[in-house]
């Protein structure tokens, strides 16, 4: 079970400081992502153990473990749709091949295709199907070299950023969209621990605390908790109510 929602009620000083915090993040988390991706079918749970003491460095270690996890579902999700991609494109050239061996004009059955309908349709699918062909091939070597097509912030806004003139944006409003997007701001829940976990806790009224990476919390460290953690930012006015109120105050919330 997971909590998405906005926050509200923050001040300028909170702005600042999750601006921060989720900037440097998502700056962690867009190099460990890159890192993933080079080490493609060569990844082990050594490499994976040395990212995250990396990252240790820069935030936390519970930090580090939320942006490790996330990037790991990230290329285990671009492998599983190159995967389907590549099933797609098989279907199309065994479709595009066999309505080629049929006479044209031929009818199809109920469960398979007929022939094209004319000589000029026929020859365009003999190019189609070169096309396809060239794509499985290209695909196929990328998978079998372990690499991967993913885009931290989303496919939407970077080809946006190629034409902005048809998205009608300026590039100062994209580049803070994008940048937003790129932010990192998540923790795996922990059980055992009160409100989620020590990164991020949700109360039962709704009340959100953060727990500060060591590099904002270098400058932003509150006067008033001295372990660095940004207490009282805002409300979660729906998330809490999507957990059982009993799971959270024993502990058992993930």
């Amino acid at each position: 079970m997971s909590i998405r929602d906005r926050l509200k009620g923050l001040t300028l000083r909170d702005e600042k400081v999750l601006r921060l915090v989720g900037g440097h993040l998502g700056r962690l988390a867009s190099g460990d992502l890159a890192r993933r991706c080079r080490d493609g079918l060569e990844h082990s749970a050594e490499t994976w153990a040395e990212r995250k003491r990396g990252l240790t460095a820069e935030a936390s270690s519970r930090w580090a473990g939320s942006i490790t996890s996330n990037t790991h579902d990230q290329w285990g999700l671009s492998r599983r749709a190159q995967w389907r991609h590549l099933q797609s494109l098989d279907a199309g050239i065994r479709t595009i091949r066999h309505r080629l061996s049929l006479p044209i004009g031929q009818k199809g059955t109920r469960s398979e295709p007929g022939g094209y309908r004319c000589e000029r349709e026929w020859f365009h699918k003999t190019r189609r199907l070169a096309i396809l062909e060239t794509d499985y091939e290209h695909v196929s070597a990328q998978r079998d070299a372990g690499q991967v097509s993913v885009v931290r912030g989303g496919r939407r806004l970077l080809n946006q950023r190629h034409n902005l003139a048809a998205a009608n944006r300026t590039e100062a409003a994209w580049r803070a969209e994008w940048e937003a997007a790129r932010w990192f701001l998540t923790a795996d829940g922990e059980s055992g621990k009160r409100y989620g976990n020590e990164t991020v806790r949700v109360t039962l009224d709704g009340e959100v605390s953060i727990k500060l990476p060591g590099r904002v919390l270098d400058t932003q460290r509150p006067a008033s908790h001295p372990l660095g953690r940004a207490a009282g930012w805002g409300r979660d006015r729906r998330g809490h109510q999507r957990r059982p109120p009993g799971r959270v105050a024993a502990g058992r919330a993930r």
